[in-house]
């Protein structure tokens, strides 16, 4: 407790606690098995909404191809299970034996040079933090060294998420193609899709989704974190005061692309499957929403953001599946015109000074009554 006290400052601790307790006692008692497993697929977006309150909050570097590094944690984590269900004996009909069934159909005859290491959980969990790691900061490397940012760096993101889903789609016969990977159903033997599976998928999801919150809390709270604000505020003026801007730059951007990444290996597990429809555009687009919904200078926010926005559109989307977009799209506006801060502003603007004077007024009802309480007796 002391810990999270120096950690988070005033009621900031209550509100992590409360959180905590909504995600690991509330809902695994008061929702079923599916219901459960659903909500793990939600707080998986949170990890990427998490990285964008570091990345575009705090450090003013708006990305909008969160996607590629919540797809390329997935893939890393669904090349891992592919395999372990490409057994010789789960595989026996296919013409090659052993390889996953996509390659088969696709005259692929033997397993790619780039899969072999993937047999290793070991090197799938190392896999899953470096390689987006080393490719944002090829990616930040390239732009933050040569002052690209703004409006053209998230341009750019735009680009490359379309430049890997069109590669992932046209390498079938190595990515699965369009279909994704699909039927994964153990991880070291471990069926991961019965209930209890799931659950426990649940817990560990909550588990690292509250380890890099802190995580992410730490940096905030540190002269890192101080030099993001200031960075994004007045970037010239940091520069000329001898500081890196874009070392800054490049490591807040790779970091938010860790926690996608963790994000995309969590939901490949919960969900049994990954596919390029979680990398393109429309999906980064979408995690951006969730940051902003929450509150984009809210680490608490944007886990709020990442369940009410994806509870919306599970429920829209059953009864109008077809206008789903325009409903992003003009909550978007309505986030950026009447509530730029999010809920997380929202609540801290109107509800929580309404909250603090009605417990203000409560403790001072509390004092006056005792003396009086104590004469009587």
């Amino acid at each position: 407790m002391t810990a999270l006290r120096n950690l988070f400052s005033g009621r900031e601790v209550l509100y992590f606690l409360l959180l905590a307790v909504l995600l690991v006692v509330v809902l695994p008692l008061a929702l079923d098995a599916f219901r459960l497993n659903l909500t793990g697929k939600y707080l998986t977006f949170a990890f990427v909404a998490l990285g964008l309150v570091l990345c575009w909050g705090y450090g003013g570097v708006l990305s909008l191809g969160q996607g590629v590094f919540f797809g390329l944690g997935g893939y890393c984590m669904a090349m891992f299970l592919k395999l372990e269900a490409s057994d010789m004996a789960s595989t026996a009909r296919q013409t090659t034996p052993g390889i996953p069934d996509f390659m088969d159909w696709n005259q692929v005859t033997e397993l790619p040079w780039f899969w072999e290491p993937f047999h290793s959980l070991t090197f799938t969990i190392v896999a899953v933090l470096v390689v987006p790691a080393l490719f944002a900061f090829v990616i930040g490397f390239a732009m933050f060294k040569r002052r690209v940012g703004g409006v053209y760096f998230a341009i750019i993101t735009q680009a490359i998420a379309t430049i890997l889903t069109i590669l992932i789609i046209g390498q079938q016969g190595y990515t699965g193609g369009a279909n994704g990977m699909t039927d994964l159903r153990t991880l070291l033997g471990w069926d991961i899709r019965t209930d209890d599976a799931k659950q426990i998928l649940y817990f560990l999801c909550v588990f690292l989704l509250l380890l890099c919150l802190v995580l992410a809390q730490l940096i905030l709270r540190s002269k890192f974190g101080r030099i993001l604000v200031a960075m994004r505020d007045r970037e010239d003026r940091v520069r000329f005061s001898g500081y890196d801007v874009s070392g800054f730059k490049i490591f807040v951007f790779c970091l938010a692309g860790v926690f996608s990444a963790i994000g995309g290996a969590m939901f490949t597990l919960q969900v049994g499957f990954m596919s390029p429809s979680f990398v393109g555009i429309v999906p980064s687009i979408e995690m951006v929403i969730f940051c902003a919904v929450g509150g984009r200078l809210s680490l608490l926010g944007a886990v709020y953001g990442a369940l009410i926005v994806n509870l919306a559109k599970t429920s829209f989307s059953e009864s109008f599946p077809e206008l789903w977009l325009y409903a992003m799209g003009a909550l978007f506006i309505a986030v950026v015109l009447a509530f730029p801060n999010g809920l997380a502003g929202l609540y801290s603007r109107y509800l929580e000074p309404l909250l603090a004077r009605g417990w203000a007024s409560a403790r001072s009802r509390g004092a006056a009554v005792t003396p009086a309480q104590e004469k009587i007796s």
